[in-house]
C-alpha cells in the first residue's frame, strides 16, 4: 500500500512537472454593431461578431513551440449562408456554419549559442502604415552584437521577403532600420526612430519603396497634459503608395460598403486623440481625416468608452460618426464590444 501511494505521488510530481512548461493564455470578444446609413430610405443594419483566439506554448530549455488558433469573426447574421470557408492559415474570416478553427501561427523558437532562431509561421503585426501578413515558411535569426540587434529573414519561396535588420540607441533615441528585397516593386527599407523631448513623446517610421512616389511616412507626438493623455498622427502616402494600417488611426485594410472606407493611393491621414478617466471609465475621442485625393475625403469622430468589470471582462462602448465626400458612404456606427483575456 505504502508503495502504492508512493507511486501516486511520484506520478502527481511528474505530471505537475510536465504540465508546468505548457502554457495557455487566450482572449475573446463579442461585437453588437448598428449602422444607420447616411442613404435616404435604407434601414439600419444589425450585426453581431465573436471572434476568439488561443494560444498554446509549450517550452523545453530554451526552445519553445507556439500554436495560435483563432475563430476569425463569425458573422452572425450569415450563419444559414453558403458562404465559402476560409481555411488557409490567413486567420480571415470564417463561415459560421464552418463551425471551424483556425490554425493561425505555429513556430519553434530556439537559441543556437548566442543567436535566437524562430521558424515557422507567423504574423507580421500590424502598424500605422501597413497591413499585417502571414505566410507559412518563415525564418529569422537574430542576436546582438557589441549593442547592436541585428537579425536576418527568409523563408521559403513567396513566403517573405529578404530582410536583414539593425536596431539600437544613441544618445536616447531609438534607431531601427531594415533592408528588404521581395518582388521587384516591393524592394525597399524601413526606419524607425523614437524618443522623449521635454516630457513629449516623439515617434518616426518611414516605409520607403524602390519603386517611383511609392514612398509612405507617419509622425506622432504625444504627452500627457494634466489628467488628459495626448497623441496627434500623421501618415503621408506619396502618389502610388496606400496606406493600409490598422492602428489607432483606424483600419484601413478592407471597405465594408457604407461603414469602413479603403483609402485610396495617395491619400494622408491626420488624427488627433484626447484621453481621460471619468468615474472609472476611460473616455477617448478622436478626431479622424483622410484627404488629398479629390472626390475620396473622409472625416470620423469616434468616442469610446471603456470600462473594466467586476467579472474580469471589458466593456467598451464605440460611437463613430462617419463623413463622406461620398453621401453614400456616410453613417452613424454604434458598436458594444464585450472582452475578456486569460
Amino acid at each position: 500500500m505504502k508503495k502504492q501511494i508512493v507511486a501516486a505521488a511520484v506520478a502527481a510530481t511528474m505530471s505537475a512537472v510536465a504540465l508546468a512548461d505548457i502554457a495557455i493564455t487566450g482572449a475573446a470578444k463579442v461585437n453588437f454593431t448598428n449602422t444607420d446609413s447616411g442613404v435616404s430610405g435604407t434601414a439600419d443594419t444589425n450585426v453581431f461578431t465573436q471572434e476568439m483566439d488561443l494560444k498554446v506554448k509549450g517550452k523545453s530549455g530554451d526552445t519553445e513551440v507556439v500554436i495560435n488558433f483563432g475563430g476569425g469573426a463569425f458573422d452572425g447574421d450569415s450563419l444559414a449562408s453558403s458562404a465559402a470557408v476560409k481555411n488557409d492559415n490567413s486567420g480571415g474570416a470564417v463561415d459560421g456554419d464552418a463551425n471551424q478553427v483556425n490554425v493561425e501561427d505555429a513556430y519553434v523558437k530556439t537559441k543556437v549559442g548566442d543567436v535566437a532562431i524562430q521558424a515557422g509561421t507567423w504574423d507580421s503585426g500590424n502598424n500605422v502604415l501597413r497591413a499585417s501578413s502571414r505566410k507559412a515558411g518563415k525564418f529569422k535569426a537574430s542576436t546582438s552584437v557589441s549593442g547592436l540587434d541585428v537579425y536576418v529573414a527568409g523563408g521559403s519561396a513567396g513566403a517573405v521577403s529578404e530582410e536583414v535588420g539593425v536596431a539600437t540607441t544613441v544618445g536616447g533615441v531609438n534607431l531601427a532600420y531594415v533592408k528588404k528585397k521581395a518582388a521587384a516593386a516591393t524592394n525597399g527599407e524601413t526606419f524607425k526612430a523614437s524618443t522623449t523631448l521635454g516630457g513629449i513623446n516623439v515617434k518616426y517610421h518611414a516605409e520607403n519603396s524602390d519603386a517611383v512616389t511609392a514612398d509612405r511616412d507617419y509622425v506622432e507626438l504625444s504627452g500627457t497634459f494634466g489628467d488628459v493623455a495626448v497623441r496627434v498622427g500623421q501618415a503621408t502616402a506619396d502618389a502610388e503608395a496606400t496606406i493600409q494600417g490598422d492602428d489607432w488611426m483606424g483600419d484601413f485594410e478592407s471597405e465594408t460598403a457604407g461603414t469602413v472606407r479603403a483609402l485610396s493611393a495617395g491619400q494622408d491621414v491626420t488624427a488627433i486623440e484626447l484621453a481621460t478617466s471619468v468615474a472609472g471609465n476611460k473616455v477617448t475621442f478622436r478626431n479622424i481625416s483622410a484627404d488629398g485625393v479629390a472626390g475620396a475625403d473622409t472625416d470620423w469622430n469616434k468616442i469610446i468608452v471603456t470600462r473594466p468589470l467586476a467579472s474580469g471582462a471589458t466593456f467598451e462602448l464605440t460611437y463613430t460618426q462617419q463623413d463622406d465626400q461620398v453621401d453614400a458612404n456616410d453613417a452613424d456606427i454604434l458598436d458594444l464590444e464585450l472582452a475578456v483575456s486569460f
